[in-house]
């Protein structure tokens, strides 16, 4: 539950409307919300906060390190609360579902790669983009295809199998198996 210390530990002022969407991103840990969703399901609770509020509140939290802000290709910015750990994202094309994984070897390949091109990291996002299970399932019976299960790649929690590394980040064909979670979100 959102607490006005945990405002303050981070350079802010417990004020109502922080707090109100402190706790409603809380309530919702597995989702990427946009300002908007925001603002919808704090009407939806009974709270007057209007849009632009949360357009600046976000913000802040984003300056305070308490939110992480994503653009996916669509064009509008996500929000999620920012849980302390890195990891990055596998997003739907067709329905906006966002997986979350971390996979040590594609974490591994990307320092190589900056370190090889002369760079020293100090940050970075990874999307990859495609087609769910439950899309890909929707498309090949709305063809009369066999729909099969989930396949490779599910987010499971289990280890990721399958193409890692430099493929998964578009630069070539992969040589390993990652080692990594996935968590099943919603975007």
């Amino acid at each position: 539950m959102a607490e006005p210390v945990d405002l303050r530990r981070a350079g802010l002022k417990a004020t109502l409307p922080r707090l109100k969407i402190l706790q409603l991103l809380e309530e919702h840990p597995d989702r990427h919300l946009r300002a908007e969703d925001v603002y919808k399901l704090l009407l939806e609770s009974g709270e007057d906060v209007g849009l632009a509020t949360v357009y600046r509140v976000l913000t802040q939290f984003e300056q305070a390190g308490l939110v992480s802000r994503h653009h996916f290709e669509e064009g509008h910015a996500v929000f999620e609360l920012n849980q302390g750990g890195h990891h990055d994202h596998v997003r739907c094309v067709s329905c906006g579902r966002v997986d979350e994984f971390v996979d040590e070897l594609i974490e591994q390949r990307q320092q190589e790669i900056a370190r090889r091109l002369g760079y020293e990291m100090t940050g970075h996002h990874l999307y990859i983009y495609g087609k769910c299970p439950a899309c890909r399932r929707r498309e090949a019976a709305a063809a009369g295809l066999p729909t099969g299960g989930e396949g490779p790649g599910k987010a499971s929690g289990r280890p990721l199998g399958g193409p890692q590394g430099p493929q998964a980040q578009g630069q070539g064909k992969g040589q390993g198996k990652g080692r990594g979670k996935a968590r099943r979100g919603r975007g």
